[in-house]
């Protein structure tokens, strides 16, 4: 078992220990008597850092992640040295920036969820933090955006206000009448086992809990990093709001994450506005006119394509004479797309009876549109258009399939596209 010391002092930094486990497979790793490495759990991810010999602080090597194992020991995975051996002294040295960040991001989550606990009676049922924000998920089926704002807001003056966090530890009775915003389950003792409490139960000292008191303001159990006042998270952001199926998800980032992000929420607006010749303020405004020209444009294209298709398959079916009973229509084009095709093929089978459609567009991707007139199925005439194009494409080196009435491939290079559909234009 592990002695954490992480558990009395977040900014405990550097810390001497020694190494009782030394383990290669399946990775390397090494097992401390006592460590100040925070290893993921309570939602919140592992400390980073290194670990150098006491006796030769030159040798030195990175821990790369910390894990809590359910047996008590935490495992800090590191980079391979023989030098690292049960029994040895060793300094540990915490990543401070990534430690900072973390207290800022979990304490930050206690003040917030305490906020939408007091203001709508939302209680948080898990609580998540990634590289660039955190999330809780509320219990609640509806949130508004006003009910957002006015979380942001309170958890801000608690912020400011600079209450001082203290940590103690309680039995489990005792924790019972102490009013905890959310009590763990009896059997846990990570967060593992109980979503929500990061490690509460204090590994060693029976059933205690370790408790979070954010004065006056928020009671939790919880086995994180985090601040001494308030003041030290710095701010709250919400960053975005969705329905998940517990309830509704909260999206938020504190401290130095919240400057960061509003700094790149500020850069990518400056440079939108600037494409609009507007105001920040104004872009909104400008990108839904934007994207209802844009609305505008598309039904406009859309329609004139098809008047070109329309017209381009009569021309086609004009020029082209009947003969055994079928109108074929057998042309390659360049600089047409797929979709172009199928909407002339479409045209031709719908405005003739009898035709057959054999189109190849060569770039900008290689393609085949093979096409007939349904109602040829009715006077005993048909083609098997798919079963067509998956003998042409095969021959092309290429894929592609359909029904007996439309089929399309693709294939790699335009090269044989015309002297295929020649070809194939003979058996008809």
């Amino acid at each position: 078992m592990t002695d954490r010391l992480y558990y009395r002092d977040s900014f405990l930094y550097d810390f001497d220990a020694e190494i009782r486990e030394a383990v290669e497979n399946p990775r390397p790793a090494l097992v401390l008597d006592r460590t100040a490495f925070y290893p993921t759990s309570g939602g919140q991810v592992f400390d980073t850092g290194s670990i150098a010999l006491a006796s030769d602080p030159a040798k030195r090597i990175r821990v790369t992640e910390v894990a809590d194992m359910e047996d008590g020991r935490i495992v800090h995975y590191i980079e391979a040295s023989k030098d690292f051996k049960p029994g040895t002294h060793i300094r540990g040295q915490i990543d401070p920036a990534r430690r900072r960040d973390h207290m800022q991001q979990h304490s930050g989550q206690h003040v917030l969820s305490a906020a939408f606990v007091r203001l709508h009676n939302m209680p948080t049922v898990s609580f998540h933090m990634a590289g660039d924000y955190c999330s809780i998920d509320l219990d609640t089926p509806a949130l508004a955006k006003e009910q957002i704002e006015a979380a942001e807001r309170l958890a801000n003056e608690i912020i400011l206000e600079n209450r001082p966090v203290d940590i103690r530890f309680v039995t489990r009775d005792e924790a019972g009448k102490l009013g905890l915003r959310k009590l763990p389950p009896a059997a846990s003792s990570t967060e593992g086992d109980a979503p929500g409490f990061a490690g509460v139960a204090k590994p060693g000292r029976g059933d205690e809990l370790r408790i979070i008191d954010i004065r006056d303001w928020d009671l939790s159990a919880c086995g994180g990093t985090h601040v001494n006042q308030t003041g030290q998270i710095g701010c709250i952001l919400l960053r975005k709001a969705e329905k998940v199926r517990q309830g509704w998800r909260v999206e938020f980032v504190a401290g130095q994450r919240a400057v960061a992000t509003a700094r790149r929420d500020f850069t990518t607006l400056t440079e939108a506005a600037a494409l609009f010749s507007a105001h920040i303020c104004d872009v909104p405004q400008h990108a839904r006119k934007s994207l209802e020209e844009i609305r505008t444009l598309r039904k406009q294209r859309e329609h004139s394509l098809e008047e070109l298709a329309e017209a381009q398959a009569a021309s086609f079916l004009a020029e082209t004479p009947e003969k055994n009973g079928r109108r074929l229509v057998v042309r390659t084009f360049a600089e047409r797309d797929l979709n172009s095709l199928k909407l002339l093929a479409q045209k031709l089978t719908r405005l003739a009876p009898n035709a057959v459609a054999l189109l190849g567009t060569t770039s900008p991707q290689p393609s085949l549109v093979f096409a007939q007139s349904s109602s040829l199925q009715s006077i005993g005439q048909p083609f098997d258009m798919g079963a067509l194009m998956k003998e042409t494409v095969a021959k092309l080196g290429g894929r592609g399939g359909g029904t007996k009435d439309m089929a399309q491939g693709g294939v790699a290079t335009g090269d044989g596209i015309e002297s295929a559909l020649r070809d194939l234009a003979q058996r008809f």
